[in-house]
């Protein structure tokens, strides 16, 4: 029965230091919100379950350690449901984010975004109005777009040079106008007619050098950040895979020893009578 509780406590320590990198996923992608993202909502479910699973943990090295059943009972019960919900929220992080991506253009390193590209949920969260002033603000005082200028010494960047760049999704979408809107570069986040437009696209009419404007009220800029979210979801969902396998695994472990004890204890009366009967009191009268 010892080497037991020491395996569910054993098993409830790992489990503990598993919770950390499921934690440390929710803070990145809100640090991630801060800065680019935007969505500030999207990280509070992955916080949630990482603080779940430390606070059960905590639960079941203690009914281990002081071979209380009913906390080991209580923690086998409660991380059945917090593992449920890390599934949940895999599939539905993965299902959110399955469909849209960057377009690649002829002679140019970094790709274009289009909103027609995303359908689903999390795209109808973005661009609905209220959501969008909101994010779309978040996007303009980040100053990712003034983070787009790079210092090369006093020379000015060429055409080439930036066309070759690898962009952000965000600085892709917000920070320039669509490629296929023909506009001619100045510098990274000045740009004027003066080229061939292939195609109608709308945003054309909105792009404005104004560096409060910019392309922040684009289709482009919207496909940006659902591009740059499903980028960091698929990253945390990767670790979250990984973690939720050695959890399972973990739990079963931990539910086998649980119930090595229970069986443990309900012989422990029937052996107790054959010890009775086997050695009979000697002061019978």
């Amino acid at each position: 029965m010892r080497s037991s509780n020491n395996l569910i406590g054993l098993v409830n320590f790992f489990t503990f230091l598993l919770s950390i990198p499921i934690l440390g996923g929710g803070i990145w992608l809100s640090s991630r919100a801060n800065s680019t993202d935007c969505l500030r909502f999207l990280q509070w479910p992955l916080i949630i379950i990482g603080i779940s699973i430390m606070v059960v943990s905590l639960a079941g090295i203690a009914g281990a350690c002081y071979q209380n059943k009913f906390l080991m009972w209580l923690y086998l019960f409660a991380m059945f449901f917090v593992i449920a919900a890390l599934i949940g929220f895999i599939i539905f992080a993965y299902a959110v984010t399955d469909k849209g991506s960057g377009r690649f253009v002829m002679n140019r390193r970094y790709l274009d975004y289009y909103l027609h590209d995303y359908s689903g949920w999390l795209k109808d969260r973005v661009t609905d109005n209220g959501y969008w002033n909101e994010i779309g603000s978040c996007v303009r005082d980040s100053g990712v777009c003034k983070k787009i200028r790079r210092d090369l010494n006093g020379v000015p960047e060429t055409p080439q040079m930036f066309y070759f760049r690898k962009l952000s999704p965000v600085e892709s979408g917000c920070c320039k106008p669509p490629t296929d809107c023909g506009y001619t570069y100045v510098n990274e986040t000045v740009w004027i007619p003066g080229g061939e437009m292939v195609g109608p696209n709308p945003d054309c009419m909105l792009w404005n050098n104004d560096q409060r404007l910019l392309c922040y009220q684009c289709s482009s800029c919207k496909a940006g950040v659902l591009g740059s979210l499903k980028k960091s979801w698929r990253k945390v969902s990767v670790i979250n895979i990984v973690v939720l396998i050695i959890l399972v695994i973990f739990y079963v472990i931990a539910y086998a020893a649980y119930r090595n004890i229970k069986r443990i204890d309900n012989d422990e009366p029937v052996g107790e009578a054959r010890m009775t009967k086997s050695h009979p009191s000697h002061f019978q009268i």
